[in-house]
């Protein structure tokens, strides 16, 4: 029976050990196809932990009666199996390492005390614009709030430096999300209606009953505070939580592509796993653009999927934007901070004398993450 014992504690201290392994960025963990079997694990921990608890019970008497065990064995193994769970469930658990803001304030351009200088997510929906910094979502993973009366939920996974906007409507109902962990270097968010788990990089369900389900997504821009100022003055942009002052980056090395850090650091060479990229998918197809040549040539005309588009690089060189152009021979030039063509030029809202340029969505990621959710995404 002492083996009972032994194989319940060690069952318990691999089943937590694996159940954090696989959703965390372990070495190793989000290069092997792990995410079926981090989801049952997950899914069944109270089972296994219940068969885990029975062995130990099981065992427990006959070693408890032999000496050497209950003076060594049993309160290391049970020391060991005790810390394991603890320090898997309360301490190296996503939702417990990145926390939901208590509080989220938005307070209109007067009241700001971010720095203009900071990159933020910037949404407009029906008139409403709101903008929130990378320095507070970076940290948080999401944020959830409403818009012109319309529930978003702002994501942004800083391993895959890439920022989204979802609805959060799922079957009809507003659904609340927890950070559960990452998979292939992405952020996952667990539904708490259903338990499935959603990919940040696109909204989809990757595990779970609602799996091949997807957030419609809303159309974002990431642009510095003071260029989101400039196209919507009478935006509110979201401010510290006071309770998280010690989490929030205080410089600029993510935002600006300094950092060197291996999970969340730059290359600044192109197409390594850690270059910048800008995204843009359309009529079924999607297309990576260079950063660095984004910065050469700070405006570029090109096609995805079928549609003209140009992506322009604003006076900054960090706000970019993309838009859908009239034709194919309409080419469009950076003047300032506009877009010119055929004499008419456009500010980077998209609005013109003839007009409004219809936004394209674009994201800027490093090409390991574009490439890994857009396998069939070709190179500008």
């Amino acid at each position: 029976m002492r083996r009972a014992f032994l194989l319940g504690a060690a069952g318990l201290v691999l089943h937590e050990a694996l159940c954090v392994y696989f959703i965390m960025p372990f070495p190793g963990s989000q290069r092997i196809p792990s995410l079926e079997a981090a989801y049952l694990l997950y899914r069944g921990r109270w089972v296994a932990r219940a068969l885990c608890a029975l062995l130990i019970g099981a065992g427990l008497p006959d070693a408890w009666r032999a000496r050497a065990w209950r003076l060594g064995f049993v309160p290391a193994l049970a020391l060991l199996a005790g810390g394991v769970t603890y320090a898997v469930n309360f301490m190296l658990a996503a939702d417990a390492q990145f926390l939901q803001p208590l509080v989220v304030r938005m307070v209109p351009a007067a009241a700001n005390t971010v720095a203009r200088d900071r990159l933020v997510v910037g949404i407009e929906v029906d008139g409403e614009a709101r903008a929130y910094p990378l320095q507070f979502i970076g940290y948080h993973h999401q944020v959830r709030d409403t818009v012109a009366g319309r529930p978003v939920l702002v994501s942004y996974c800083t391993v895959c430096r890439t920022g989204r906007v979802f609805s959060p409507v799922v079957n009809g109902r507003v659904e609340q999300f927890r950070l559960v962990g990452m998979d292939r270097f992405n952020a996952m968010l667990e539904d708490a209606t259903t338990g499935s788990w959603w990919r940040q990089a696109n909204g989809e369900a990757v595990a779970g009953p609602l799996r091949g389900a997807t957030l419609a997504e809303l159309p974002s821009r990431q642009v510095t505070l003071a260029t989101w100022l400039v196209l919507y003055p009478h935006t509110r942009i979201m401010q510290a939580d006071s309770a998280f002052l010690g989490e929030y980056a205080k410089d600029y090395a993510y935002e600006r592509g300094t950092s060197r850090k291996q999970l969340t650091g730059t290359d600044t060479a192109s197409w390594h796993d850690k270059s910048w990229v800008v995204g843009i998918t359309l009529g079924g197809a999607s297309t990576a653009f260079d950063w660095n040549r984004l910065e050469r040539e700070r405006v570029i005309n090109a096609e995805v999927g079928g549609t003209p588009v140009v992506l322009a690089l604003a006076a900054d060189s960090a706000s970019f934007f993309a838009f859908e152009r009239p034709d194919r021979a309409t080419t469009f030039a950076l003047r300032g901070d506009s877009l010119v063509a055929d004499a008419a030029a456009y500010a980077f809202n998209g609005k013109g004398p003839a007009g409004a340029l219809r936004p394209v969505n674009a994201s800027q990621e490093f090409w390991h993450s574009w490439r890994t959710f857009q396998p069939r995404t070709a190179r500008y």
